[in-house]
């Protein structure tokens, strides 16, 4: 005797597969995929917005850490003791425009701060434009208001500034991508920020020479507590990519970043 199965089951079961495909294999937006020959990545719609999901988990000296802008595949962190290595894994299409997408590893502070790391990318053919940042925000919505200095895979260093809440980024000064400037695995690059008052200054070394301030600075008033770490994206917003942070200086006053 032969049974069949009721179309309306069968729609069940298709329906419950396409959900899980897609949750295994999320599209991305046509505004969020990368550059490249063919396309532009563009802001998002006006009004975009995705909840931040966060972790109250201590990690190393941070806090917690959480997804910024609910990116559409979960990041992940883990410190190695040992080594003092933070090691980022995130997906997140960008860390720009009026709202964010990264992994996040955070304290919430007050006053002075100088904070620097050596940055490097494991894999050396990720996407030229993921960024590893150590950045100061508000709050942990996608659009809040937050001054970084971030490097990119390709080399590109700079100083950046969401003004206010919702407000599109703007750069405030940049180094260009030189021999000094790209990471690679076994040549990792030092970034360092610090906030002395209202006043952000970007630290590096461009020319192979000790970490030193560079450029203009950015000005920018927080309400305290804010927050203040590091974090990372692939700029590939359903491809996961890697980054570790190693030698973190972290100090309560400025003026220590070295």
């Amino acid at each position: 005797m032969k049974y069949s199965i009721p179309l309306s089951l069968s729609l069940l079961a298709a329906t419950a597969a396409l959900t899980l495909a897609r949750a295994q294999h999320p599209e991305a937006p046509q505004w969020s995929q990368p550059s490249s020959a063919t396309h532009q990545q563009v802001p998002p719609p006006a009004g975009f917005h995705r909840p931040t999901v966060n972790f109250d988990v201590p990690i190393g000296i941070f806090d917690g850490q959480s997804d910024v802008g609910g990116p559409l595949l979960p990041g992940e962190a883990s410190f190695d003791a040992e080594t003092e290595a933070y090691t980022i894994d995130s997906a997140s299409y960008n860390i720009w425009y009026f709202r964010d997408e990264f992994r996040y590893l955070w304290k919430r502070m007050s006053g002075d701060i100088s904070l620097a790391a050596d940055i490097s990318f494991p894999d050396p053919d990720g996407y030229f434009d993921r960024k590893v940042v150590l950045i100061f925000r508000q709050e942990l919505d996608d659009d809040a208001k937050e001054t970084m200095v971030a490097l990119h895979g390709g080399g590109l260093i700079h100083l950046a500034t969401r003004p206010d809440k919702g407000a599109d980024i703007e750069e405030d000064f940049r180094i260009s991508p030189n021999e000094h400037t790209t990471p690679a695995p076994d040549k990792p690059v030092r970034l360092g920020i610090e906030k002395k008052g209202n006043t952000f200054t970007l630290w590096a070394s461009v020319d192979g020479g000790p970490i030193q301030p560079i450029g203009e600075t950015a000005t920018l008033e927080f309400d305290e507590p804010f927050y203040v770490g590091i974090g990372f994206c692939s700029h590939l917003p359903v491809t996961s990519d890697r980054a570790v942070v190693t030698n973190l200086l972290f100090e309560t006053e400025a003026g220590k970043v070295r």
